[in-house]
């Protein structure tokens, strides 16, 4: 009789094991679903329409990415500040929300390929004749950034620059178009967006210092999830929906990094 019983917890535990350690794309697959977390408040990246239904460049490429994988996107939002400790609950499986893959994050979490690239860039009027190639051309200028943003830091970080702070991209645009300051300085991915939406005489110029990419995270412990997302995303690439989208919102392919001049 003890014997019986000890086989019969040990194939108890094995089948729980099992069961725990069935990968996420099976879930998936018998839910017909994939749940998809974004902000929705975070345009171009995620927004509410409209109509208001959600919009935007990782709501549109979530829908390309679910289609491959043969499942419907369900979108949940999130506020930024918990949505990966949602992820990691499993409210979701996946985050589209430009999330760097940084080794912290890595400790708790696997990524797929990046689906973006982007690095930070400079402002400049559409008339603009000086060459500014980077930072160090515009000792003795002046640039425009965001006030307690990382490019106030990178700026500040270069000996001769003028920097001026100011409550966001608005109020630098505005002032940038006017002759105040000689350039300005924001996320590569951003710029386009913003010129279109302030319908400033701006253009983008040079790229400045490095190049970082977001990826998709998903929980450790599913790699045959892991391999169908990065499958379904170079899917994407390859037929050139990825590329559609992005040069909707974009202006041009930000899964390849921006080109100087």
């Amino acid at each position: 009789m003890q014997k019986r019983t000890f086989l019969t917890a040990i194939l108890a535990l094995a089948i729980g094991t099992s069961v725990s350690a069935a990968d996420l794309l099976d879930t998936v697959k018998a839910r017909g679903t994939l749940k998809i977390a974004v902000e929705g408040t975070y345009p171009p990246f995620n927004f509410k329409n409209a109509k208001g239904e959600l919009d935007g460049f990782e709501v549109e490429i979530g829908k390309l990415l679910a289609q491959k994988l043969k499942l419907k996107p369900e979108f949940v939002t999130s506020e930024w500040s918990g949505i990966l400790a949602g992820l990691q609950a499993g409210k979701f499986d996946i985050i589209l929300n430009q999330v760097a893959a940084t080794d912290k994050r890595r400790e708790i979490f696997d990524f797929s390929q990046p689906y973006t690239l982007s690095s930070a860039q400079l402002i400049v009027r559409k008339n603009e004749t000086r060459n500014f190639k980077g930072l160090t051309d515009l000792k003795g200028k002046k640039l425009g950034v965001g006030q307690g943003s990382n490019y106030a830091d990178i700026a500040k970080a270069v000996d001769g620059v003028e920097v001026k702070t100011y409550p966001g991209a608005p109020e630098y645009l505005q002032d940038l178009a006017l002759g105040r300051v000689d350039a300005a300085l924001n996320d590569s991915l951003l710029i386009p967006y913003l010129i279109k939406q302030t319908k400033l005489p701006l253009k983008g110029g040079a790229p400045v210092g490095s190049v970082e990419g977001s990826a998709i995270p998903y929980l450790k412990g599913n790699p045959a999830f892991g391999a169908a997302l990065d499958k379904a995303l170079a899917e994407i690439k390859a037929d050139g929906s990825f590329a559609k989208v992005s040069k909707k919102y974009f202006e041009r392919d930000v899964s390849k990094p921006l080109q100087a001049g």
